[in-house]
């Protein structure tokens, strides 16, 4: 049996129409899937986890000492450029979706899925972001199914943080390794 497929046809006229009448509405048209308001709480606490980041990668990178420190500083710092990078896209997809990006520092530990942590040896350290990561990914994953096909630009953007969240992961576990000669966590 052969099923005809009917072709796409968009009223274009009423497209246009209804383009026109809700400009105020920014780039959330009549059809986005998701509740915006919900969208934007949610992004608020992936936003709070990436200022954190970007916060301990910074102090770890300048207080991190030890013969072996230097590569694991440029490490630190390299991760510290990709959360404010992670950062940066949140806050933007926010502000797209009609929010304003929350960066108050107080409360910043209450909303973060991520702590701030307190390590002062460069082991530790590495351990405090290999946890923190590890985090990022499991929340980034339950992110992207809650928005799944209700929201695919917010979707599509935390499917790219989710892949540097992953890679940091395995950096600070390959570092661990290096450090300690013995893994951390079991695969």
């Amino acid at each position: 049996m052969t099923t005809v497929q009917q072709p796409f046809v968009t009223d274009i006229t009423e497209l246009r129409r209804r383009a026109r009448e809700q400009m105020d509405q920014g780039a959330v048209t009549g059809n986005y899937g998701g509740e915006t308001s919900q969208a934007i709480d949610l992004l608020q606490t992936a936003l709070a986890t990436e200022i954190v980041c970007v916060l301990r990668y910074t102090v770890h990178n300048i207080s991190a000492v030890g013969i072996d420190s230097e590569s694991v500083k440029q490490e630190f710092a390299e991760h510290a450029r990709d959360e404010y990078d992670h950062m940066q896209k949140i806050a933007e997809r926010i502000n797209q979706l009609g929010g304003t990006p929350n960066m108050d520092p107080a409360g910043l530990h209450t909303r973060s899925a991520t702590e701030y942590g307190s390590a002062q040896k460069l082991i530790d350290m590495i351990k405090e972001n290999l946890v923190a990561e590890r985090i990022a990914v499991e929340h980034y994953r339950d992110l992207i199914r809650y928005f799944a096909d209700k929201d695919p630009t917010t979707r599509v953007m935390l499917e790219g943080i989710l892949a540097q969240e992953e890679e940091h992961a395995n950096d600070m576990h390959d570092l661990l390794e290096a450090h300690e000669g013995t893994p951390f966590l079991k695969p």
